[in-house]
């Protein structure tokens, strides 16, 4: 090959080579925008709400006596009840309804 002809296919690979590495730096700062703009995931419980314990956790007791408030929700997705010590986590509760 001519020492002309080398430059150009160079230069060629060169330009093709940017012009990817420009669109996947694109691409992730797209991604990176779609999951800035996520909405808030959805929760299970809130504070102030009321659970009810599995009867299989609490066996023997109603299910009145089952029953206690959402004090806290953590990071976690797990719980901190009222008057009642822990973090639990949603599947020891009775499916909300």
């Amino acid at each position: 090959m001519k020492k002309r002809t080398k430059r150009l296919v160079g230069i060629a690979a060169l330009a093709v080579g940017s012009l990817g590495a420009t669109g996947a730096v694109l691409m992730r700062m797209k991604n990176f925008r779609v999951r800035k703009e996520e909405k808030a995931p959805d929760v299970w419980a809130r504070p102030g709400m009321q659970v009810t314990f599995r009867a299989e956790v609490m066996p023997g007791r109603d299910a009145s006596e089952r029953v206690y408030r959402v004090k806290e929700l953590l990071p976690s997705g797990r719980v901190v009840l009222h008057e009642f010590a822990g973090e639990h986590a949603e599947r020891a509760f009775e499916p909300i309804r």
